[in-house]
């Protein structure tokens, strides 16, 4: 450990929590300098991974440790108020986990105390670090397709993992099904029909195979406009096998196609694809890039942006503004499927 090495607290030590603790491990100039987990039995196993670290059933004691940098996040998703405000309000700088709240009015909270104490606050959307949905992004925005028009992103998936005590499947814990994973894609269409302007009405249907839990939603989608005429399709089924992703952009000059698809979400050997066409070459180009892309390694981006973001001044993948978009577009999907009619999008605060 180096005296530079910018020093994380974790808050959540399940799945995803141990991903986050490799990433950081992996990351130059990071260290995991502490843990809360749920359990003395957590924090044992904890401890025995990472023997350096502080470790912690109460995330209060965390915060107050003075060497620590960064609170990174990961907890389930009706906690992220609580925890994140807390953080801020300790001086902390805080990587949200996606959802970054279950509500527009606890997201406002968070980038309130984020704002009130001058501590950066990133949201957990580390597709927009793939080495390919960012190409998609970059492709966009050098003019490569002119004018965007339209975007699909398309999720065909295994069932969702439980969670530590079943909390994914509690829909209290949860807020919505939509907040859990089409949340990555409505950002991802948010962000590459950005020259559209803001994303104005949504319609959304979806259905559940589970009987006695509609609100469990294995198959969704929704159709969603953007100001200037644009509008985007993201759709996801929950009732199928492995992790098949696609993301198409069309626009005035081109399109551009892209594909990534595993044995499941953190494979590390998945197969994946990128091709661009523009209509005055006439020519459909294979982009596909070189370095593998996939949610463990954009983790690991992600702490290295964080990293750079705190001690150089660089930007953040995505902000709490960002954030506070994606949970509204959510919602007001859920708002959708709920009442079967078209629903309006809050727009959110710069």
């Amino acid at each position: 450990m180096s005296d530079l090495d910018l020093r994380f607290g974790i808050v959540g030590f399940g799945a995803w929590g141990n991903c986050h603790a490799e990433a950081i491990t992996a990351t130059e100039g990071a260290v995991v300098h502490a843990i809360a987990a749920k359990s003395e039995a957590t924090c044992d196993a904890a401890r025995q991974k990472y023997p350096q670290v502080v470790a912690t059933i109460d995330y209060r004691q965390l915060i107050r440790i003075d060497e620590i940098d960064v609170v990174d996040i990961v907890v389930p998703s009706h906690l992220h108020r609580e925890v994140a405000v807390a953080a801020l309000e300790a001086g902390k700088h805080v990587l949200l986990e996606k959802p970054m709240a279950i509500t527009i009015e606890d997201c406002n909270v968070i980038v309130d105390a984020a704002k009130a104490n001058d501590c950066l606050l990133a949201v957990g959307h580390e597709l927009r670090l793939s080495s390919m949905w960012k190409k998609v992004k970059d492709l966009v925005e050098d003019g490569y397709i002119g004018d965007p028009q339209y975007c699909l992103v398309e999720l065909s998936r295994k069932p969702y993992r439980h969670g530590a005590d079943g909390w994914r499947f509690d829909i209290e814990r949860v807020g919505n099904w939509i907040l859990e994973e089409p949340i990555h894609f409505f950002d991802l269409a948010r962000w590459y029909l950005a020259q559209a302007g803001n994303p104005t009405s949504i319609f959304a249907r979806a259905n559940s195979h589970q009987k006695g839990h509609p609100e469990l939603q294995d198959n969704f989608s929704a159709l969603m406009n953007f100001e200037s005429g644009a509008y985007a399709v993201v759709t996801q089924t929950l009732s199928a096998f492995e992790h098949h992703q696609m993301a198409k952009v069309t626009g005035t000059e081109g399109a551009i196609w892209a594909r990534w698809s595993g044995a499941q979400d953190r494979t590390l050997h998945p197969e994946f694809t990128l091709k661009a066409y523009n209509t005055k070459c006439d020519e459909v180009l294979d982009l596909t890039p070189e370095r593998i892309t996939g949610e463990v390694f954009e983790l690991q981006d992600q702490m290295a942006m964080m990293v750079n973001a705190v001690r150089n001044g660089g930007e953040l993948h995505a902000t709490g503004e960002d954030g506070c978009w994606s949970v509204a577009m959510c919602i007001a999907a859920q708002e959708s499927v709920d009442s079967g009619i078209p629903v309006k999008i809050m727009e959110q605060r710069s």
